[in-house]
């Protein structure tokens, strides 16, 4: 169990090192999504298979879509065509697809295991955690889409200038 644990949290910080060192934004979110991926792996390691399955939803699928959206909308870089065959070439889906293959066996091996009996501690529901954000913290989820919100204006912003200057 531990040595899954630390499988785990190594495949988290080999991703996120690559998310860091990689100089094609299309390739550091690939890293990125497993990342959160091995994150999720994590929690479901803890117990914690609802926290895992809002890190998936949540951070995997729809903040790495807004990611490659305003990759593509900003349109750095080289040339459509020759972008397209650096990110078809294996060496950029290599790295990426190794370490997802990884944190897929842990989290196949993980469910097989703690199949078993259930848990000491109460399961945090659906329920609580809409209380705790919409509850206390509603103002901090208000800020962080206004955040958001800004983030995305600033992006089309730039990119609309960048294709109107050419």
């Amino acid at each position: 169990m531990h040595a899954l644990a630390l499988l785990a949290a190594s495949v988290t910080v080999v991703g996120a090192v690559m998310v860091i060192t990689r100089r094609v934004a299309v390739h550091a979110v690939l890293y990125l999504v497993v990342t959160l991926l091995s994150l999720a792996v994590i929690l479901v390691m803890q117990g914690a298979s609802f926290a895992a399955m809002l890190e998936v939803i949540i951070y995997a699928g729809a903040i790495m879509v807004l990611f490659v959206f305003v990759i593509m909308m900003l349109n750095l870089g080289h040339p459509d065509s020759a972008r397209e065959k650096e990110w078809l070439r294996p060496r950029a889906w290599c790295g990426p697809g190794l370490l997802a293959a990884i944190v897929c066996a842990e989290l196949l091996y993980c469910m097989g295991t703690f199949s078993g009996p259930a848990r000491p501690f109460a399961p945090i529901t659906a329920h609580d955690v809409g209380l705790s954000l919409f509850g206390r913290y509603v103002l901090m989820v208000e800020l962080a889409s206004f955040l958001l919100l800004a983030g995305l204006v600033s992006a089309f912003h730039i990119g609309r200038n960048r294709v109107g200057g050419n």
